[in-house]
């Protein structure tokens, strides 16, 4: 199930998710190092329209940006996250005048690193611009991440990544409910008759219901290449699967 082009980090759900957007490879490899080592997850980003698209999928819970990037500066990405969010934004450059940190702050931007930087200071910022958005946000949208598949269950929307790209799945509402139970405990397995209770709507009794449910969420995952989500669970019923 694992795309070879998706960076998530192995960390905990519940840690705070990192988005870095960088063209720079080793410098995305050094503070996905540090960022992870210090709990926290990461995904990363190459150019301004990816970032774009993962923010948007993702919803990290901070982002950290490059100015100079390919498809779109950080300026624009910028503002364009400002338009639709609050999520927290720490401006990585090797711009140093005044100005520059001006226009930043000015769209929007939580705080400004300069480059050549210690990766342990960003860690440290990253840290403490969590700490202090977190003290004051309100209650944060029932996001569901495991491996490179999402749910909101706020907005009611599921999503897969695929080649670094998020891929919207369109799935029924017996569909999102039974993929959302799963992941909820992705190495859980579930019965039949939980999954039928839990999932399916009122009237439908019969446990072979869920099987062609689950017949058809499968269906729709191997279309993009994702096989054995949910498994097989011989004699008990159905789990997640593939390598959460």
């Amino acid at each position: 199930m694992t795309d070879p082009n998706v960076r998530l980090s192995p960390a905990a759900s519940a840690s705070p998710l990192v988005l870095i957007a960088e063209d720079e490879a080793e410098i995305a490899d050094i503070l996905i190092a540090y960022l992870q080592r210090s709990g926290l997850r990461t995904q990363h980003a190459t150019d301004g329209r990816q970032a774009l698209a993962l923010h948007q999928a993702l919803k990290p819970d901070l982002v950290l940006l490059d100015v100079l990037m390919p498809q779109l500066d950080g300026w624009k990405v910028l503002s364009e996250i400002r338009s639709r969010s609050d999520t927290p934004v720490i401006m990585l450059t090797a711009l140093d005048q005044d100005i520059d940190k001006l226009m930043g702050l000015r769209l929007g931007a939580d705080d400004y690193v300069v480059k050549p930087f210690n990766p342990a200071e960003v860690v440290a910022r990253v840290q403490a611009v969590l700490r202090r958005t977190r003290a004051s946000a309100p209650a944060a949208p029932q996001v569901l991440r495991v491996g490179a598949f999402q749910i909101d269950l706020d907005s009611h929307e599921a999503s897969v990544l695929r080649h670094g790209q998020p891929q919207t799945l369109e799935l029924t509402l017996t569909e999102f409910k039974l993929l959302a139970c799963l992941m909820r405990a992705p190495k859980r397995a579930f019965s039949r008759a939980e999954l039928l209770v839990d999932c399916l709507p009122e009237g439908d009794t019969q446990e072979r219901t869920v099987d062609s449910h689950i017949s058809k969420l499968r269906k729709k995952l191997e279309a993009l290449d994702i096989q054995g989500v949910p498994s097989s669970v011989w004699g008990v019923g159905y789990r997640f699967g593939g390598d959460p």
